[in-house]
């Protein structure tokens, strides 16, 4: 087990123990999320629902399996990535997040930034998408990228909204096809330009698309 799955399964106990907000007294479990926990990219979305209150895992529902699907159209598994959620707990009724739990889950969230160091967030919904780019408008910045110290953040819409909208799939696949460019691109800008008159050195293993 490597450092980072040791101190993930440690702050998965204190997640599934936290009593920080009323979701403790309504919520059947917490949800603190599953994935590679030396992950490049991480997707974080808004809040756990019915099925993911019952498991005990991210995205397992109907817009966990377009997940997988975006995911995967990438060439990807959810196996290589980190999946989780703004909060960890469902709020009742799937209603939306209140500030105060946001604010309540907030140190948990940056402890998985802190052992994961992804280098690309993927945000998944306005209440991710506001933890990131704060004050803007998902319509507007959906499909586009900032980059944010050492991380890439990247701005897509929630897959459940594909199921409440269908001509949202459309967008939201076209989004992500949008990930690999942007990384691939940004790599080719941070190489360091060839020193004239440098002998000949032998080739180099090209590396993959997503260990930049």
């Amino acid at each position: 087990m490597t450092d980072q799955s040791s101190l993930l399964d440690n702050l998965a106990r204190e997640i599934q123990g936290c009593q920080r907000c009323a979701l403790a007294g309504t919520r059947n479990c917490a949800v603190p999320g599953e994935g590679n926990p030396e992950a490049e990219i991480m997707f974080i979305g808004e809040a756990p629902g019915f099925n993911e209150d019952n498991t005990g895992r991210p995205f397992c529902g109907a817009a966990g399996k377009f997940l997988t699907t975006l995911i995967e159209s990438i060439g990807l598994k959810r196996e290589d990535v980190f999946i989780t959620n703004i909060i960890k707990s469902r709020p009742p009724g799937n209603r939306d997040p209140l500030p105060e739990e946001i604010e309540a889950c907030k140190p948990w969230l940056d402890r998985q930034l802190e052992i994961i160091k992804p280098k690309v967030i993927v945000t998944l919904g306005r209440y991710s998408m506001n933890r990131f780019f704060p004050g803007k408008a998902i319509s507007r910045i959906h499909g586009q990228w900032e980059k944010q110290g050492d991380l890439i953040c990247f701005a897509m819409y929630h897959p459940a909204a594909a199921l409440h909208q269908g001509n949202l799939r459309t967008t939201i696949l076209a989004d992500i096809a949008k990930l690999p460019i942007i990384i691939k691109e940004l790599k080719q800008s941070e190489k360091p330009e060839p020193t004239q008159n440098r002998a000949a050195e032998p080739a180099v293993r090209q590396l993959d698309l997503f260990n930049f």
